[in-house]
C-alpha cells in the first residue's frame, strides 16, 4: 500500500482554508452527508488538479466558479482530464449558489440519481458526464 501524497494533502488543506463564500455556502449543504445521504469531500485531488467538491462513490466533481472562469480554456482542459479519468463534472456560477441554492442542490441530486445523464452546456450550467465524447 502506498502512503499519502503529502504535497497534495498540504495543497488540499491550503485550498480548503481559502474557500470563497459561495464554496463555503455549498459545503455547508454537502458536508456530513446532508444532501440525501451522499458523501462529499472538499478539494479532492484528481491527478494534478483539485476538485472543489467530489462525491467519490459516484465519481462526480462539483465546481463553483467566479467570473474569472468565464470562457476559461484552462477549465476546459481540466474538465476533459477529469472526464477522461472517469469523473463527471458539473459547474455552477457563484451567483447561482447565492441566489438559486435549492436549484443547484436539486441539479446535483438529479445527476447522482441518474435523472440528468446527458451533456449540458448553457450559460447557467455545464455538465459533462464521464464517458461522453467531447470536442
Amino acid at each position: 500500500m502506498r502512503g499519502a501524497d503529502e504535497k497534495a494533502t498540504e495543497r488540499a488543506r491550503l485550498l480548503r482554508r481559502s474557500d470563497n463564500e459561495a464554496e463555503a455556502i455549498l459545503w455547508s449543504e454537502l458536508r456530513a452527508r446532508r444532501l440525501n445521504g451522499y458523501k462529499f469531500v472538499r478539494q479532492f485531488p484528481i491527478g494534478r488538479y483539485f476538485a472543489d467538491f467530489a462525491c467519490r462513490d459516484h465519481h462526480l466533481v462539483v465546481e463553483v466558479d467566479g467570473s474569472q472562469h468565464a470562457n476559461s480554456s484552462g477549465d476546459s482542459i481540466r474538465d476533459m482530464y477529469m472526464v477522461a479519468n472517469g469523473w463527471s463534472v458539473v459547474r455552477f456560477w457563484n451567483m447561482q449558489v447565492f441566489n438559486e441554492r435549492n436549484a443547484v442542490l436539486e441539479t446535483v441530486v438529479a445527476i447522482l440519481e441518474k435523472r440528468l445523464t446527458g451533456e449540458v452546456r448553457t450559460s447557467d450550467l455545464t455538465f459533462i458526464p464521464a464517458g461522453e465524447s467531447h470536442v
